[in-house]
């Protein structure tokens, strides 16, 4: 009987805890969850160090738990220490994630994630350099879903509009939503304050994506599902963005492919 190797890779992100299950290389199970949720539900700190009852949370079944190896990343700069598991930064994570999804070994990578924006230069299949930008969460998934909020749009239809966006100039999240209710009552259809919003986000990525520049940009996080911001940065960089198969669940993927 063929034995498997499986490997289980966990990305606690900010928003979501998303899940991964490779069996041989291959994804065979994806799966998120609200952090918060469950942290409540599964979670708890010994000491400083984490457990998460993942028997409990049905994600996987016992023999998965009992013969595979499992990677945990957290988010941002926070470190972590999870019982049962081997830890690694989240920059490598993504990074491996990337590579593991595109097959590629030199580009750059842009992560846009729930509350921070990542970008990597990824040169022979190694990390060669990376910013973060955690301070701010203006250039993020929060910004989208503020924004959202105040249109009384869905993130769908938000992500569907990226022709004649109207200018947003403010650079912090929350002038951002007075400028916008600005432009609200200038009249402005809903169409266009959608693509100014994706506009925006582009015109914030763009100088961290101008310190390291590669034939091929990788955009990766939960942000990616934007098709609007996908075409407008397109636009912007002259060049085809590549997404990969799995964007949101790229950081849980990175730690399952991770060996050593």
């Amino acid at each position: 009987m063929a034995e498997y190797i499986s490997r289980i890779g966990i990305d606690l992100g900010s928003r979501k805890a998303k899940f991964a299950l490779l069996v041989d290389g291959v994804v065979s199970r994806l799966a998120d969850r609200d952090t918060v949720t469950f942290y409540k539900r599964f979670g708890r700190l010994e000491g400083e160090e984490l457990l998460l009852d993942l028997k409990a949370s049905e994600l996987f079944s016992p023999e998965e738990l009992a013969t595979a190896a499992v990677t945990v990343t957290g988010y941002g700069r926070n470190t972590l220490s999870m019982r049962g598991a081997k830890v690694i930064s989240e920059i490598r994570a993504h990074v491996a994630g990337a590579l593991k999804q595109t097959g590629l070994k030199n580009f750059t990578m842009l992560d846009m994630g729930g509350q921070d924006t990542k970008v990597a230069l990824v040169t022979g299949g190694k990390l060669a350099d990376f910013v973060m930008n955690d301070k701010c969460a203006a250039s993020s998934g929060r910004y989208l879903e503020n924004m959202a909020a105040i249109l009384e749009v869905s993130l769908d239809e938000l992500s569907s509009h990226w022709e004649e966006p109207v200018p947003l100039d403010a650079t912090c999240g929350i002038f951002g939503e007075s400028e916008l209710i600005g432009q609200i009552l200038r009249g402005f259809p809903v169409e266009r304050l959608c693509a100014g919003i994706n506009q925006t986000l582009v015109k914030r990525v763009i100088p961290m994506l101008k310190r390291f520049p590669a034939e091929h940009l990788v955009l990766t996080g939960g942000v990616a599902l934007n098709t609007a911001l996908v075409k407008l940065l397109e636009k912007e960089i002259g060049s085809t963005v590549i997404v990969p198969p799995h964007p949101q669940h790229n950081g849980a993927i990175g730690c399952a492919a991770i060996e050593k």
